[in-house]
């Protein structure tokens, strides 16, 4: 049996969405190899901030809907949860559908709140990691994760859903700690996914995302459903089928650094309707950084880094982009933003809770420069 199980699926029509669900754990041993009566069954979200469903920037809810139904049948109680950065939670998972499945299922729906230490894995670069205390205390967790790329970590897909875990205003400081490092910031993803373990991922590929996310990029429609219980070796195998370089996914660099055997990839991990070879065809990728080329300098990195910039036109005003910021690198006057650039991290976090696309990335000259020789 492969590692990873592909599924073909175009749209989110319930009952299609349904059958495609099941297919996925019956490939895996089945619900009930995963979820025993009475457990408590986490069904972590990506809830990045409150968007309505079709502009696809989190989970789609028929994909949470056939879930939650699945777990209830195997004699779990599934909830619903996550922690968006800086929406409120109730508003933000209103938007996003997943109220209405709590509601139609009568199941809960929660905000990941009071903040607890995670147990560190075997190896971890960072010791002391706070996540939910409902993350520590659920049974089984479940990860259903969105395919979308990320303007600072290239691409958001199984293991970055689990950043998730870490409440609220928390995930700012470790934006602000971990800086313009990305791989220290892959390290770090890698700590919370190997300390979470959660038991099982879904990605929903149905409608992704490319260009600028995982918040203001375009809709893809995929047509693609993944399953696994090795979210790592699935999120390499799709990086290589966007047509993007290993080479330029952190995660991956911070994975092999540890020589961790998920790095070793090979057709036979793949099973289900699409193989490891397809490349879908036009997906835009982040330009943000041009990787592996220079050590990581913060100097060097701040000048070989996209900045983020502001579209005047397109702004209502919110301050949504100044409150995220941890780096107190811009404040916010008159639908004007003003950005100090010595010290923003490039965390694109002030991108990502922008609500209208009114703050884009720009290459800098000496970027666009080196790749041109490449």
């Amino acid at each position: 049996m492969g590692k990873v199980l592909f599924i073909r699926q175009q749209t989110y029509n319930q009952p299609e969405i349904d059958s495609s669900i099941l297919r996925a754990f019956d490939h895996f041993g089945g619900i009930t190899h995963f979820v025993s009566r009475g457990e408590k069954v986490l069904l972590k979200v990506n809830l990045v901030s409150g968007h309505d469903v079709t502009r696809r920037v989190t989970t789609d809810p028929s994909i949470v809907r056939a879930v939650a139904k699945l777990v209830l049948e195997a004699g779990g109680t599934p909830f619903i949860a996550d922690s968006p950065g800086i929406d409120s939670f109730k508003s933000a998972a209103e938007k996003a559908g997943f109220m209405a499945v709590a509601r139609e299922l009568r199941i809960e729906c929660r905000e990941l709140t009071d903040p607890v230490d995670l147990p560190a894995s075997e190896g971890a670069d960072f010791k002391r990691i706070q996540v939910s205390r409902q993350v520590i205390e659920a049974d089984k967790i479940i990860s259903l994760a969105k395919l979308k790329t990320h303007g600072q970590m290239y691409l958001t897909m199984g293991v970055k859903n689990l950043f998730g875990t870490i409440p609220g205003r928390l995930k700012a400081g470790w934006h602000y700690n971990v800086g313009l490092n990305r791989e220290r910031f892959a390290s770090l993803l890698l700590d919370i996914y190997l300390g979470v373990r959660p038991d099982f991922t879904i990605l929903d590929g149905v409608i992704g995302m490319h260009g600028d996310g995982p918040t203001s990029g375009d809709p893809y429609e995929f047509g693609i459903i993944g399953a696994c219980v090795d979210a790592l070796t699935m999120d390499f195998h799709f990086c290589n089928m966007l047509g993007g370089k290993l080479e330029d996914y952190p995660l991956y660099m911070a994975a092999k650094k540890r020589d961790m055997p998920q790095c070793t990839l090979s057709p036979s991990d793949i099973e289900g309707d699409i193989p490891a070879s397809h490349v879908f065809p036009g997906v835009k990728l982040p330009k943000t950084r041009s990787m592996r080329l220079l050590p990581h300098i913060p100097f060097l990195d701040r000048l070989m880094t996209s900045k983020p910039v502001h579209i005047p036109e397109r702004c209502i005003g919110c301050g949504r982009c100044a409150a995220v910021c941890a780096a107190g690198a811009l404040r916010h006057e008159n639908k004007r933003l003003y950005f100090d650039y010595g010290k923003c991290i490039r965390c694109y976090c002030c991108h990502e809770m922008c609500p209208v696309k009114a703050i884009e990335f720009r290459e800098s000259r000496l970027v666009k420069f080196v790749n041109m020789l490449r």
